[in-house]
């Protein structure tokens, strides 16, 4: 017997994986589409060593509709008691457990009404770490299919329980991660001049790069979340470790502002003499939702459901790839009963009910289309 979504939603919970090592969750899927699929009407595709993509084609002659869900956790150490809580260090603190249940759900809702149209249905690997769409899509396995339109969703208890929170045109920022190492020669305090300090170049970089020029006609980011340097509080540190994020509402101009940080660092490495490291980490291009998707979409959902238009946001998602790939269409889907936790939080917990809501929009979505 097939295992029920909230069931699955639980088994994931508790059993986390980071991005890339997924395999037990990607086994647990396997499995439970085998045995929900009793009449053999999907196609399970494994091309990456974690995620899988399945086919359902009763229809050879008609385009594909993808929709997606992630299934990588994060190296969170969950605070929430119930019984289904993590039991290692990392924890679905973003919600993946959820969007992979709903992912499961309409799977199940697809097979049960026997659906007369040609759908992908993605469980992707490493949108965390990023790079799992792109390295998911590179595996060659889309080119099988003719895929006319892309859908996702990202819970969040922003809004509240039920509502569907979109927008046309930019979603959500494209984000470059950025990860910048400055090479020096320690020295003790009392000796400066023997060593080159690389915390003081550090400094430096970060003073020039705030006085980059902005173009304050739309929202840019820059911002450092990690710095390490020093090991002991007499001696200037030789090496000094910087992690941050780009992030804008385009690719072009996050990439045009990471060039310019390698041009600030080649001056900064002439005035100190240490060197400067800049190395790119995830990339995620901005998250486009299609124009007409949306006029299409937005006045079949709305009498169902909460819609609102929430505008742009800053946040990056691993879904950007598809949106520059096809016509897509993602939402934000609220989840709060009065909490606000946020993402990455290691209390943020939707309700199993949320699974239910998921599953029946991306049907309603079906079968608008």
């Amino acid at each position: 017997m097939a295992i029920t979504p909230y069931e699955l939603r639980h088994i994931l919970h508790k059993n986390p994986e980071l991005s890339f090592e997924e395999f037990e969750t990607t086994k647990l899927l396997i499995n439970a589409l085998r045995e929900l699929d009793k009449d053999l009407k999907l196609k399970i595709y494994t091309p990456y060593k974690t995620g899988l993509l399945v086919e359902y084609a009763p229809d050879a002659k008609n385009d594909f509709l993808l929709y997606r869900a992630d299934i990588d956790a994060l190296p969170i150490k969950e605070e929430n008691e119930i019984d289904f809580k993590s039991c290692n260090n990392f924890m679905h603190a973003c919600g993946h457990d959820v969007h992979t249940s709903i992912l499961y759900n309409f799977i199940s809702l697809v097979l049960k009404e026997r659906i007369n149209k040609n759908i992908l249905f993605l469980f992707q690997p490493a949108e965390e770490s990023g790079g799992g769409a792109i390295e998911f899509f590179n595996t060659g396995i889309f080119n099988k299919f003719n895929i006319k339109n892309a859908f996702a969703l990202h819970v969040t208890d922003e809004y509240s329980e039920g509502t569907i929170a979109c927008s046309k045109g930019v979603l959500f920022s494209s984000t470059l991660e950025v990860d910048i190492d400055f090479i020096g020669v320690s020295s003790h305090v009392a000796f400066p001049f023997n060593g080159k300090n690389a915390f003081d170049a550090l400094r430096l970089f970060l003073e020039s790069a705030e006085k980059i020029p902005k173009d304050f006609t739309e929202p840019f980011i820059f911002g450092v979340g990690k710095i390490n340097a020093g090991e002991v509080r007499n001696i200037n540190p030789g090496n000094a470790h910087l992690e941050g994020t780009i992030r804008g509402l385009s690719m072009k101009k996050t990439e045009l502002f990471f060039e310019k940080l390698l041009t600030i660092s080649q001056g900064i490495e002439k005035a100190t003499d240490v060197k400067i490291k800049l190395n790119k980490g995830a990339v995620y291009p901005e998250v486009i939702v299609n124009d007409e998707l949306y006029d299409k979409l937005f006045p079949v959902l709305s009498k169902k459901i909460n819609f609102i238009d929430c505008g742009y946001k800053m946040t990056g998602e691993d879904f950007g790839f598809f949106s520059q790939k096809y016509p897509s269409f993602m939402f934000w889907l609220g989840t709060s009963k009065g909490e606000n936790h946020g993402l990455h939080n290691p209390k943020f917990l939707p309700d199993d009910k949320v699974i239910d809501i998921g599953a029946d929009i991306f049907m309603s979505i079906l079968g608008t289309l």
